[in-house]
């Protein structure tokens, strides 16, 4: 069963997470997944043992507080939710200034469920800038609890942390698995921050050299567009294309339906 979204990050795995974990191993110790985001996989898999992680710290901070205060995640949300409707259009300014200054999750959650199309964007200062969606009010409150504490239900037991994917993979041994979805080489613009292409690649050698099982979300194929990067052949024994729906600023901006795919390495 997959959840409706806790918050809608970039690259989100939600329209795939039933293809993508169908590969996945059928036993595994503990779960790793170093780019959590909006834990559309993770919310579907359900491990019993799992470590997500976010190099975002506040990202992390919201995953954490429902974990942990889920009724606190309840009450701002209800709070800002309400003073907007009482306040109007300025106050989702107010809370993105607050949130560019101070890093509250609470406030993120707030933006991100009332920006336009619900899109998580930084500029190049890291500071959150999409703007309000003034034709619709975001989630309600009401709706909202239900999400919260859906989550909050499946996730008691996991740990989150905040770092680089090699700090969160560190203690990573055999019979464990990592599901990797980085930010994409050829979108890099969607993410807070990119990776180094080198550099990852070594970190796939050395997982293979601990042979620890993993499996790899990257750039695919729009239309009759690729954008397939070049990985290392030796690095991988299986590489499948997920369907990923449409892509949706050509269908807005061209009227062209153009279906998506999106890579899926195996090494096992």
């Amino acid at each position: 069963m997959i959840l409706p979204p806790l918050i809608k990050w970039s690259g989100s795995k939600r329209s795939q997470a039933k293809q993508i974990v169908s590969y996945f191993p059928s036993h595994v110790n503990t779960y790793y997944e170093p780019f959590l985001g909006g834990g559309s996989v993770l919310g579907f898999l359900t491990p019993k043992k799992a470590i997500g992680g976010d190099l975002y710290k506040p990202l992390i901070d919201i995953w954490k507080a429902v974990q942990k205060t889920p009724g606190e995640v309840v009450s701002e949300y209800e709070k800002r939710w309400n003073f907007l409707q009482k306040k109007g259009y300025k106050y989702f300014y107010t809370v993105r200034d607050n949130f560019n200054k101070t890093k509250n999750p609470h406030d993120l959650l707030f933006l991100s469920r009332t920006c336009v199309n619900g899109l998580i964007r930084f500029n190049k200062n890291g500071e959150f800038n999409n703007s309000l969606h003034h034709s619709r009010k975001g989630i309600s409150p009401k709706s909202f609890k239900k999400v919260v504490w859906g989550w909050s239900k499946k996730i008691p037991n996991y740990h989150f942390v905040s770092g680089d994917y090699e700090v969160i993979t560190k203690n990573v041994k055999e019979g464990d698995f990592v599901y990797l979805d980085p930010p994409y080489f050829n979108t890099k613009s969607r993410y807070i921050e990119s990776i180094d292409y080198s550099r990852f690649i070594k970190f796939l050698e050395n997982l293979n050299k601990k042979q620890i099982k993993f499996a790899l979300s990257y750039d695919g194929k729009r239309g009759t567009k690729s954008f397939i990067v070049s990985i290392p052949r030796r690095l991988y024994k299986k590489h499948v294309l997920l369907k990923s729906g449409n892509a949706p600023f050509r269908k807005l901006q061209d009227k062209k339906i153009e279906p998506v795919l999106e890579s899926l390495y195996l090494n096992y």
